[in-house]
């Protein structure tokens, strides 16, 4: 699997089966989808996830959490083609 360490940047991007996992500094967004079949493969997929989530929740429970995270912040930018 290739190097991906959740919650360390705004840029990384893996890619397991169909699913396009997204990293940030405040979460990790998942989209997509992923059939997990009994063959090599499936076993290959399987195991990058599983890999992948224990990054993660080993990284959230080394830190102080808050009880949920506030909203992002938004602006309204002209619109540049008007």
């Amino acid at each position: 699997m290739k190097k991906f360490a959740p919650y360390q940047n705004e840029s990384d991007v893996l890619n397991i089966g169909d699913l396009c996992i997204e990293n940030r500094l405040d979460r990790i967004s998942i989209h997509g989808d992923i059939d997990l079949t009994a063959d090599q493969a499936g076993l290959a997929d399987a195991r990058a996830l599983q890999q992948l989530l224990a990054a993660a929740v080993a990284r959230l429970e080394a830190q102080q959490l808050p009880d949920k995270l506030p909203p992002p912040v938004t602006s309204i930018v002209a619109n540049p083609f008007e």
